[in-house]
């Protein structure tokens, strides 16, 4: 979903967070994460390191991003596009 179009109050299902769409949602139901809730407190590289594991292939790093915002998302931060955290990974996780 959109990071503009989340609504905190409404997190029931994979999609209703931000920057995750069908595919990513496949993922991490594969890994295990069977909703939001389960994104609480997680750490993000981790949680790449589980979707990674779960696929059996190292995911494109722009995932790891989009784990940035989900997990920071459900940890109370505001919604934000995947590539707000693109840096951030970057300079954290440059063998990434």
């Amino acid at each position: 979903m959109k990071p503009t179009q989340v609504d905190r109050e409404h997190l029931t299902e994979l999609t209703d967070l931000p920057n995750i769409g069908p595919r990513i949602a496949a993922c991490l139901l594969k890994a295990g994460i069977d909703r939001p809730a389960d994104l609480e407190g997680r750490d993000a590289f981790d949680l790449y390191g589980q979707l990674c594991r779960s696929e059996d292939q190292r995911l494109d790093p722009c995932v790891l991003d989009v784990c940035l915002s989900i997990t920071r998302f459900m940890d109370g931060e505001e919604p934000r596009a995947w590539w707000h955290y693109t840096a951030e990974r970057k300079t954290r996780y440059p063998d990434v």
